[in-house]
Formats: C-alpha cells, structure tokens, sequence
C-alpha cells in the first residue's frame, strides 16, 4: 500500500461509516410522511388539519437547517448527527405516545422533532464530501444521495411490517420502528473518526459580515440558487400530480405509483452522477438537470394520460438529481472550511424554504389557475436559474 493510499484509506472507510448510517436514518423518511397524514387523519379535531403533522415536518426544516450546521461547525459531523438520531428517537417516541394517548398536538410535536432530525440528515451529503479526497468529492456526494433509493424501497416495507405491532393502537408500532432505527442508526456513527469542529472564525458582528461577503461570491451564490430552484421546481410539479390524476379519473393507487417511480428516478442516477461531474464539471451536469426539469413541465402540460403522468415525473426526478448534485458538488468545492458551517446551514435553509412555498403554493394554483398553468410557470424559473448559471461562468472566466 502507498503512501497516499494510507492517507486517504481512513477517509473511505469514515465515507462508508456514513454512507451505512445515512441509509437507516434516512429510512425514516418515507414513514413520517405516510404517517403524517394517516395519523394526522384519526387525531386532527378537523379533517382539513389531517396533513398538519406532514405541514409541520416540511417548516421544521426552516427552523432546524442553520442550527444544525452550526452545531456541526462547533462540535463537529459525528456530535451533530447523533443529535439528529436523538431527535429522530424522540420524535418517534412522541408520535408513538401521541396514538396511545390520542393527543393531537404531541403528534404535532412529534412531527416536528422528525423533520428537524431529517433536515439535520441532509447535511450527509456534505460530510461525504468532507471526508474523502478532493477530486472523488462529487462521486462521494452522489453516492451519499443513493441511500434515498434505499430509503424509498425499505421505508414503506418496514412500515407495512411495524404499523400493527401495537394493536389496538394505530400506527404505534410504525413510530416504535422509527424510534428503532434511530437507534440502529447512530452504531456507525460511532466509529467515525477525525470528523471534528471546522476551524473557528472570528466571533461578533464580523461573523454577520463574512457570511454576508461569502454570499455574494458567485461560487457560492450561484449553486445555492441553483440548488433551490431544482428542489422547488421538483416540488412544485409533484405534490399536486397525485390529486390532479384522480380529478382525471385515475385511482389514488395509481397515482402513489407514479410518486414511487419518482422516487426512484430522484435516486437512483446517484450511482453516474458523481462519475459524470467528475467528467464533464458540475456546471455542465446543473445545465442538463434545468434542461430535464424544463422538458418534464412540457410532457405534463401536453397531455393527462397516465403516460403522460409517468414519464413527466420520471424526468423530473432524473432532473433533480443532476441539478441538485451538481449544485451541492459546486457548493462544496467554493467553501473554505471554516465557511462551511454557517454556509451550508443557509444553503439548506433555502432548500427548505424553496421546498415550503412550492408545496403549498401548487395546490393554490393547481386550484386556481390549472394543472397546465402551474407546470408552465415552472419554465421561467428554469430559464432564470440557467442564466445566473451562464453568469457565473462567464464571471469565474473573467476572474480568470
């Protein structure tokens, strides 16, 4: 074994402690939004608040997003996920003794512990980045997304499983799984090594001052833009397809399939993506990703048969993909190490945000305006986002 083969080989395997870690955390994903709303259906004093809980998981990202980062600035990766395992045990633990207790409000707590601890998952991504070479980060941060895949096909199989293990209560059982993969999740983390506090910055105002300073950088602008659009734009075109199918007549299994094939097509490019920004850049992959995202919103404006359905939002999960590995592969490598913590909790803010106002901004205009309407109004934002990317690149040529 080489010199530099000893060096890095610590990395791999801390990148393969993750990559397991984030596989069973990130299983939970899928549960808490079946859960949200079936829950949320036998508790909710109203049958319109029965996707409160599911409402709550998404704003939760807003509020947890920053802290997070910043905790993992301060005391490092390892302390920061296990806080977000810890949450995710007692959000579970909380949703488990809200369907004993048939108290409504717990379960809204215990949903918002459950987004906090996902939004805290996010941050995997750059982790992964952190802890292998340089020239295999984009490789690292797409393999790292490929547990999602996992995640879509274990998640509803331990559900299926678990949800009546507690009969006579409903669903107990589902959140007593959560609570135990929360705990099976944190075992890798345990033997991470070297996955310490960046390095600190000056405190006070001149905090405020730097962040603002690394903001403006394109580098940095550009792909938190371009990160959040791709995740609003995906968003804003998929939670109104389920309703939109059964308003033509298609049944609310079929619909949950389309979604699921979604899913899959989110994920499962991650195994190429890494390879091919590592081929052709980050900025050539986010351009295809736009371009993907575009063609999915004229498939699902010109027409409403079921292949319409399926392949619209089959091309939009593999246009998320490139769009928002790209994005963070970009992030990741414009950042300094003691700029990650506070940028990379603004970026995933973002994220949050873009995702908050296109879930419930769609079902306004899906109402509103129509199915057509919305999935064209996607295109203008595609164009902008396309733009500020052609603009960053000719402005880091220019620098050059």
């Amino acid at each position: 074994m080489t010199i530099v083969e000893r060096e890095t080989e610590p990395g791999f395997v801390n990148f393969g402690l993750l990559l397991g870690a984030n596989a069973v955390l990130g299983t939970a994903l899928p549960m808490m939004i079946v859960l949200g709303g079936l829950a949320g259906l036998i508790l909710a004093p109203a049958e319109s608040l029965a996707t409160l809980p599911t409402s709550v998981s998404t704003l939760a990202g807003l509020f947890a997003a920053a802290p997070f980062s910043l905790f993992m600035g301060r005391y490092g990766r390892q302390a920061g996920f296990v806080l977000g395992a810890f949450s995710a045990a007692v959000g579970g633990a909380a949703g488990l003794w809200a369907m004993v207790q048939g108290n409504f409000v717990l379960l809204l707590v215990g949903h918002f512990l459950l987004g906090a601890a996902l939004a805290c998952f996010q941050f995997f991504r750059f982790a992964a980045a952190e802890v292998v070479p340089e020239r295999w980060r984009s490789v690292a941060i797409s393999l790292m997304l490929t547990s999602g895949l996992i995640a879509a096909l274990v998640g509803p199989e331990v559900f299926a499983r678990a949800q009546d293990a507690l009969v006579p209560i409903p669903f107990a059982g589902a959140y007593g799984a959560i609570i135990g993969l929360a705990i099976l999740g944190v075992l890798p983390l345990l033997f991470l090594r070297g996955l310490g506090a960046a390095p600190a910055s000056a405190s006070g105002s001149s905090d405020r001052l730097d962040v603002l300073a690394v903001l403006r950088r394109r580098t940095v602008a550009v792909p938190i833009f371009a990160g959040a659009i791709s995740q609003g734009v995906m968003v804003l075109l998929m939670v109104p397809t389920p309703i939109v199918m059964v308003g033509c007549g298609f049944d609310a299994t079929t619909g949950a399939q389309v979604v699921g094939w979604h899913v899959v097509a989110m994920f499962a490019p991650s195994f190429v993506t890494g390879f091919l920004i590592k081929r052709f850049g980050a900025s050539a992959i986010i351009y295809l990703g736009l371009a993907l995202l575009a063609v999915a919103a004229v498939i699902a404006a010109s027409g409403l048969t079921l292949g319409h359905f399926y392949v619209s939002l089959i091309v939009l999960g593999v246009g998320w993909n490139f769009g928002f590995i790209g994005a963070t592969s970009m992030l990741s490598d414009a950042l300094a190490p003691e700029e990650r913590a506070a940028v990379q909790g603004i970026n995933d803010t973002a994220i949050a945000l873009a995702s908050a106002v296109a879930a419930f901004a769609s079902g306004a205009v899906v109402a509103g305006f129509g199915w057509v309407t919305l999935t064209l109004a996607s295109l203008p934002i595609v164009a902008a986002t396309a733009l500020a990317l052609l603009w960053f690149r000719r402005g880091t040529k220019a620098d050059g």
